[in-house]
């Protein structure tokens, strides 16, 4: 992530530059999302080590692992504030007849892919395990894009001379960029309203406790993520049976449904009842 940040910063300076200067909208856009890329990659280095050497308090028992999730939501409204604000540029440029040097936009392009391809290696393989990784991975997917777009603008412009090509490029990179964006913030608010992970089957995990011999009951089942990685969940299961083996059967089924991190509460028959009528109250 550290090096991902400074080849980054690197080219987002030279893209800048150069899109000023030739007054490039496709140039622009690509570096408003190189500019995102920084934040997201420095936003996404923090919430790791927050989330790997973070303290854990009394008050914080969960430590930092959920500032992953924050810097996803993060990165997701960074991505569409620059796809709104290229769409917004590209509505005023309608009618100005935009010249732009095609060579120019086809050598930055060109770094700019290999620049993105590199970090992309870099955060592939962590992309899966981590929303903040995952944030960042999609920022620079975008701006790879992004450079194969810049790059068809530059040869359109350069071999026909329609200085639009760049324009509607800009606009294509921002229409891209947005559904993905959105996927992310859908992903990082489904954590943090505490659903249950789509991957698992509440329902079938239900039954399948509910089939442990002297198990007869249960209730209040939880299932939720705390961060990419980490999903949680509590249950009452009811049973006069031994709470030895009951719990061992228990978190043989949980963590078949790939729930390692939970909490299962044996209520004999007295205690059972309590908990029905507090429900029903």
């Amino acid at each position: 992530m550290a090096v991902a940040v400074a080849i980054i910063c690197g080219y987002f300076v030279v893209e800048l530059v150069t899109g000023l200067l030739v007054n490039s909208l496709a140039l622009i856009a690509d570096a408003g999302h190189m500019l995102t890329d920084v934040v997201a990659l420095v936003m996404g280095l923090v919430a790791l080590l927050l989330a790997k050497h973070g303290s854990t308090t009394d008050d914080r028992s969960f430590g930092w692992h959920r500032a992953e999730v924050f810097t996803a939501v993060a990165n997701a409204v960074l991505l569409i504030g620059v796809a709104v604000f290229v769409l917004y540029e590209a509505v005023k440029r309608i009618g100005t007849d935009p010249e732009v040097p095609g060579l120019t936009l086809i050598v930055v392009a060109m770094i700019g892919l290999l620049v993105n391809l590199a970090v992309m290696l870099l955060l592939r393989a962590d992309a899966q395990e981590s929303i903040a990784v995952r944030g960042a991975y999609l920022e620079v997917l975008a701006d790879a894009v992004g450079s194969v777009g810049v790059l068809i603008a530059g040869v359109v412009a350069l071999t026909t001379g329609w200085g639009y090509a760049d324009v509607v490029v800009a606009v294509l990179i921002a229409l891209w960029v947005v559904p993905r964006a959105v996927r992310l913030a859908l992903e990082a608010l489904r954590i943090l309203n505490q659903q249950a992970p789509a991957h698992i089957d509440v329902d079938s995990l239900r039954r399948d406790l509910a089939a442990i011999p002297s198990v007869d009951d249960v209730h209040d089942l939880h299932v939720w993520t705390l961060t990419t990685g980490m999903d949680v969940a509590t249950v009452h299961l009811g049973s006069n049976g031994s709470n030895r083996e009951v719990l061992t059967a228990a978190q043989a089924v949980l963590t078949r449904h790939g729930l390692e991190h939970a909490t299962v509460q044996i209520d004999p028959h007295d205690v059972r009842e309590r908990c029905h009528d507090e429900l029903k109250w």
